[in-house]
C-alpha cells in the first residue's frame, strides 16, 4: 500500500482508502462533481471526483473502505487526488490499522504512568476524584485512551489525549520541583484533568470529529462539568478546593481568544497554561517536520502564526 504521506505530484493511485469526508459540489458552469477526503494512518488528501455518474463509480458513502483509482496532481500548491474509478470495499479486504492515525508511543505505558502520578497524590479528595474517573469509569477508561487530542492542529491520532495528557502532567511535574509557591497535588490533578472534556467534545476514529456538544459547550466547560458531576459523589469534598480545581480547567487556555472561559487568577493555573500550550507547539512543529522532507521555509503556521522553517543542521 502507498500511504498518502508519500503521493507526490503525477503519482497513479491504486489502493484502498477510507473516506473521510464526502460532499456533492457543482462547478461553475453547473457540471455536478463530488469532493472527497481520502485517509490512511499518515494523513489525508483532498480528492474529485469530476464525473460521479460514470460507470467506474460506484456509490459509497463517508466512512466507506473505497478502492481508489486516479491520479495525483497539484492545485494551488496543494496535492489533491483526480479519480478515475471507485470501488467500495468488503470487510477483510483491509486493515483498518493502516487507516486510523496512532500514537508512536506504547498507550498501556503512558496510562501506566498516570496511574503513577494518580497513586503519588497526597491530598485525599484529588486522589478519590481522580481514581473515580482513571481507576473506576470503565467507559472513560475506553474513551480516554482511544481519543484524540484535535480534529487537527495537534495529537490528532488514537492516543493523542494521553499522550498530551502525560506530557502536559510531565511538565508541570517539573515546575512544581522549580517552584516551590506551587500546590503540587493540585496542578498535577489538574494537569491530568485538564482535556477530559475532549473524550465528550471529539468523536472517537475513524469519525474524529465534533459531536453537538463539542460544538455548543467545548471540551473546557465539559470537562470542569464532569468534574463537578463526580465530585458531588465524594462525601465532603471541599468547596473550595473544588472550585480552584474547576478554575484551573477553566483558564488553560490562558486568553479569551482562545476559548478560554476564565483567565487564570491562580498560580498553579498559570502553570498549566504554560505547560499546555507548550506541549501544544512543541507537538505542532515536530509533526510538521516529520511530514516534510523539505529542509527549508514550511509556510504560514496557524496556531504558531509564524512562518516556520526547520533548524540548519550546520
Amino acid at each position: 500500500m502507498k500511504y498518502i504521506e508519500a503521493f507526490k505530484e503525477g503519482d497513479r493511485v491504486s489502493d484502498i482508502y477510507l473516506c473521510k469526508h464526502k460532499q456533492s459540489a457543482v462547478t461553475k458552469n453547473g457540471k455536478p462533481y463530488e469532493n472527497v477526503i481520502l485517509q490512511d494512518k499518515t494523513g489525508t488528501i483532498d480528492a474529485k471526483i469530476w464525473d460521479p455518474n460514470s460507470a467506474g463509480i460506484d456509490d459509497f458513502e463517508t466512512l466507506d473502505y473505497i478502492e481508489v483509482f486516479g491520479d495525483v496532481n497539484s492545485f494551488q500548491g496543494a496535492l489533491q487526488v483526480s479519480v478515475k474509478r471507485v470501488r467500495c470495499c468488503r470487510e477483510g479486504e483491509y486493515d483498518p490499522a493502516d487507516y486510523l492515525p496512532v500514537s508512536s508511543k506504547n498507550i498501556e505505558e503512558m496510562y501506566a504512568e498516570i496511574l503513577g502520578f494518580i497513586n503519588g497524590l497526597s491530598n485525599e479528595y484529588l486522589k478519590k476524584l481522580a481514581q473515580s474517573f482513571f481507576e473506576k469509569d470503565q467507559e472513560f477508561i475506553t474513551a480516554f485512551k482511544k481519543s484524540s487530542a484535535a480534529k487537527a492542529v495537534h495529537h490528532g491520532f488514537v492516543g493523542g489525549l494521553l499522550e498530551h495528557t502525560l506530557s502536559v502532567t510531565k511538565l508541570c511535574e517539573y515546575y512544581t520541583k522549580a517552584y516551590p509557591v506551587l500546590n503540587k497535588d493540585l496542578l498535577i490533578t489538574a494537569a491530568i484533568f485538564h482535556d477530559i472534556g475532549k473524550t465528550r467534545e471529539i468523536s472517537l476514529f475513524p469519525e474524529n470529529d465534533y459531536t453537538d456538544d463539542g460544538q455548543l459547550l467545548g471540551h473546557i466547560v465539559m470537562g470542569s462539568e464532569m468534574i463537578g458531576e463526580k465530585a458531588k459523589e465524594i462525601p465532603g469534598f471541599p468547596k473550595m478546593l473544588l472550585g480552584e480545581l474547576k478554575h484551573c480547567i477553566l483558564a488553560h487556555h490562558g486568553e479569551y481568544e482562545y476559548g478560554s472561559p476564565k483567565k487564570p487568577a491562580l498560580v498553579e493555573a498559570v502553570a498549566l497554561n504554560f505547560a499546555d500550550n507548550t506541549d501544544a507547539k512543541m507537538e505542532t512543529m515536530t509533526e510538521l517536520f516529520a511530514s516534510s522532507a523539505d529542509n527549508g521555509w514550511l509556510g504560514y503556521n496557524r496556531l504558531l502564526e509564524s512562518n516556520v522553517r526547520k533548524t540548519s543542521k550546520e
